[in-house]
């Protein structure tokens, strides 16, 4: 993880003269939207990247132990073995970024971790560069413009899986806030280190910004060590100024990333509302020099929305929020196609759906 974000008090001035201009946010989204994908060993090495960034989900009714250990050995393991030799990746420790649980699910999760963890290696902060793939990772200026080329894309070399769990009273954000406090300190308790909050709507709604702030900033106390997600919920949130607004207070309040959705919402994930967050992280950053992270989640499936928002993330904020730390995929049904379009590069066709190992 970065540095953490420590907040700041809250500034009610700032928050008050926030003005979202609708027309622009859309038209800044259809531009990202139509950039042209990248193909073959390209898209490739753009896919390799948004694995790493995943955090590999299930908040289903019906999560059992052994639901929540096919999942970590999911994540351990993301795209097969043989794919990743084919394109000398093999010994490059790539895994998703996290996995992610309720509350109750996270000894689970733990548990099935540390067995993996033998066969793990151990985070050691190097970098691997994607165009080990022995491509040229520098895409032709018509699939991205010259001031966006990615270079190289970077990342850990060994990786160390983290424990994430939902809490607050996910996802209504609804709870006494006692019970929504004891939510996250039972989750930090049995292992979680990284916590993604809700927040209470009816506050953002209802436009009362300190009241929100101060339940943020104890949940943040509640969290200690473990980094803390805020989930906005933003398809509830009405304006794409309130989702703005509703940005900016959870950054104030110490929160570590941002995130779009609990993915149980009408609307989720989608590009205009990501340009608004986005550019709050940024006002944000060139404030108080602290970088948040940034985390869509709900409804993102296939692996080309995969890309289209890691070309979002680079134009908007840059290469150095294109890694784990900063950058998180919230999803439990991504992998799959991921791992679908890796098969089809080093095959030349598309696998039978027993040739790929279930999530």
């Amino acid at each position: 993880m970065s540095a953490r974000n420590p907040g700041m008090h809250l500034d009610l001035e700032w928050v008050s003269k926030v003005r979202v201009n609708t027309q622009a946010v859309l038209k800044r989204a259809q531009q990202i939207q139509g950039r042209k994908v990248a193909k073959k060993q390209w898209q490739a090495a753009w896919l390799l990247k948004a694995v790493t960034c995943i955090d590999l989900t299930t908040l289903a009714g019906d999560d059992t132990p052994s639901n929540v250990h096919r999942l970590c050995m999911k994540a351990t393991q993301p795209i097969r073995h043989d794919l990743l030799k084919s394109m000398d990746m093999h010994d490059k420790g790539i895994t998703t970024a996290a996995v992610c649980v309720y509350p109750s699910r996270v000894a689970d999760a733990v548990k099935s971790l540390k067995a993996a963890n033998s066969s793990l290696p151990v985070a050691s902060g190097k970098t691997f560069d994607i165009a080990a793939l022995k491509i040229r990772f520098i895409p032709s200026s018509d699939t991205f413009p010259e001031r966006v080329q990615p270079h190289c894309l970077t990342s850990r070399s060994l990786f160390l899986i983290l424990f994430a769990s939902v809490a607050t009273g996910f996802p209504a954000g609804q709870t006494p806030l006692k019970t929504r406090l004891a939510e996250v300190q039972m989750a930090v308790e049995d292992g979680a280190k990284e916590i993604d909050i809700v927040i209470n709507r009816t506050l953002a709604l209802t436009g009362q910004w300190a009241a929100l702030y101060d339940e943020i900033r104890q949940f943040r106390e509640a969290c200690g060590n473990a980094h803390m997600k805020t989930i906005l919920a933003v398809g509830e949130l009405g304006t794409f100024t309130n989702v703005y607004k509703a940005s900016v207070v959870s950054m104030m309040a110490g929160s570590d990333f941002i995130k779009t959705s609990t993915g149980k919402e009408t609307v989720n994930a989608t590009y205009p509302v990501a340009i608004v967050m986005v550019r709050a992280i940024r006002d944000y950053f060139l404030r108080t020099g602290y970088k948040v992270g940034f985390k869509p989640a709900g409804g993102i499936r296939t692996a080309q929305e995969s890309v289209v928002w890691l070309t979002l993330m680079k134009e908007e904020l840059g290469d150095k929020w294109l890694n784990p730390h900063l950058f998180r995929l919230g999803a439990s049904s991504l992998l799959a196609d991921i791992e679908r379009q890796i098969y089809h590069y080093v095959t030349g066709r598309y696998p039978a759906y027993h040739e790929l190992p279930m999530a």
